[in-house]
């Protein structure tokens, strides 16, 4: 790269940086890179957009806005941009690291930067809010959503924004400013976040809240899925949450380079210690976020009242206190947390009740996308008729299976890689009965696992609908697979024989 362009970007750390004139190509014209574009192109920058597909409605936009766009499949780098090189590439969350645009400009040393670095470097227009951020496996948009509603509880002026569906980059924008933004990251955001150097993210505080094997066909290595994850906790300012039962999550902040003064919290299911957020007698509390750590602790909401609003599966309970835990170090009071907690509900298609008719209650976590997901919500329940299957995205299935055998009562398995969660369950348990749906046309997918299910199950049981897998394969996407599930239920009488129980209807 030219030094004077590698000077000129060192220097764009503000919003009010002078970025007029600077040449950028934005690979993408979803919801990311429009933000993307719109944003460059507010401040004077010379935007073009590339991107694959169509959207009429921003294409108009960004001629408006003075942006240019090509359409291009992308498979080969757009002979427009090789011909005008570009001084810098913002790239949506989607482009695989080795896609050839992004290595013909890596390798020209054209610098490639994601959405988030930008929302950084930008975050000062109207006032520089702090962010909390937040990764994981799984839980990750409960997470933002609770900590969310828990610092709005307190007076805060806070949004929720990244990876949860809110470009960072309209939150940065929003005339009206935040005091906090609570931002969910993708490995595949984390991945492009530098850690040191001009442009490096300095969280107020930060999670990961856990660590399984996931996204391995598009990260290439568990261990390059890690390494992206562990990202979230550099350069940490405050508070570094981690998970007590996750002990990569504990070596992730013990690794990490933060800011002088920053405090390692831990959270868990377990009894605290001094610094730590758990349960005590079936109390929640805090024992960080007081002066008498060592000797006390803050009570912040109990077990029976989280199960009387649904959030009292064991991994909802470590959301709870993980979002505590970030709102604690922001100030929050527990009385506010207590007070938000009794209005807080889990989105759709989280371990959501949609029937328990005929003594069998029929659950919907179809966001559980892969094993780890999986796991957390077969540990909630028991005896268990599992409907599972999908995308298994290169993650191996043999060990949960494996480990919840004696959970099921039966299997039903969906979707397109059936073969190795077949195979799984032979192996771990030849006796288990086990149905398959062999039915490619979406619209049957769910009608004939719902009435294998029925079939299987027995008054007492749990139909779970967790597949473990991504759901591309038959379905538009994972919420599509839970609605799904839902009409069939209620198509096939709540599942029990006549209509839904009165107890329960769709969406409760």
């Amino acid at each position: 790269m030219d030094l004077a362009v590698s000077e000129r970007l060192d220097a764009l750390t503000s919003w009010h940086a002078d970025w007029s004139g600077l040449r950028v190509a934005v690979l993408g014209l979803g919801m990311t890179g429009f933000s993307v574009a719109d944003t460059l192109a507010e401040l004077g920058a010379r935007v073009t957009v590339y991107a694959a597909g169509t959207d009429e409605d921003r294409e108009r936009i960004l001629e408006v806005i003075g942006a240019g766009f090509v359409r291009h499949p992308l498979d080969v780098v757009p002979e427009a941009l090789a011909a005008d090189p570009p001084e810098l590439v913002v790239v949506s969350p989607g482009f695989h690291p080795d896609h050839p645009v992004i290595a013909w400009a890596e390798a020209r040393g054209i610098e490639v930067w994601g959405d988030i670095e930008l929302a950084w470097r930008v975050r000062d227009k109207v006032n520089p809010a702090e962010w909390i951020v937040v990764t994981g496996t799984n839980g990750k948009t409960t997470t933002v959503q609770l900590t969310a509603a828990l610092l709005a509880a307190g007076g805060t002026r806070v949004a929720p924004a990244g990876n949860i569906g809110i470009p960072v980059l309209d939150a940065v924008r929003d005339p009206a400013g935040f005091d906090v933004l609570v931002v969910e990251l993708s490995s595949y955001q984390l991945q492009r976040i530098r850690r040191v150097g001009p442009g490096r993210l300095e969280p107020w505080a930060s999670v990961c809240l856990n660590l399984a094997d996931d996204h391995l066909d598009w990260h290439g290595s568990a261990e390059a899925y890690r390494d992206a994850k562990a990202t979230v906790y550099w350069n940490t300012r405050t508070a570094c949450v981690y998970n007590r039962a996750d002990e990569a999550t504990r070596r992730m902040v013990e690794d990490a380079e933060v800011a002088e003064g920053a405090r390692a919290i831990g959270f868990g299911l377990d009894v605290p210690g001094p610094s730590d957020f758990g349960i005590v007698d079936g109390i929640l509390c805090d024992r960080a976020f007081l002066e008498e750590r060592r000797t006390a602790a803050l009570e912040i909401t109990t077990l029976e009242d989280l199960a009387a609003r649904g959030l009292d599966a064991p991994h909802v309970v470590q959301n709870v206190l993980a979002a505590s835990a970030l709102a604690r170090s922001f100030g929050t009071p527990v009385e506010a947390i207590r007070s938000a907690l009794t209005g807080f509900r889990l989105d759709e298609h989280r371990i959501e009740l949609v029937s328990s008719a005929g003594g069998i209650r029929w659950i919907d976590d179809s966001k559980a996308t892969n094993p780890h997901a999986a796991e957390a919500s077969l540990a909630a329940f028991a005896p268990v008729v599992w409907i599972v299957g999908g995308l298994l995205k290169g993650v191996d299935v043999d060990e949960l299976v494996g480990r919840h055998v004696s959970r099921l009562r039966a299997a039903v398995v969906i979707g397109e890689d059936r073969a190795a969660l077949l195979a799984a369950f032979a192996r771990h348990a030849p006796g288990l009965p086990v149905a398959e749906v062999t039915a490619d046309d979406t619209e049957r997918v769910m009608p004939d696992a719902v009435a294998l299910a029925a079939s299987l199950a027995r008054p007492g049981d749990t139909v779970l609908l967790a597949p473990a897998a991504a759901s591309m394969d038959q379905f538009a996407s994972y919420a599509d697979r839970g609605q799904r599930f839902h009409r069939a239920v209620d198509e096939l009488g709540g599942a029990g024989g006549g209509k839904l129980a009165d107890d329960a209807q769709p969406g409760d």
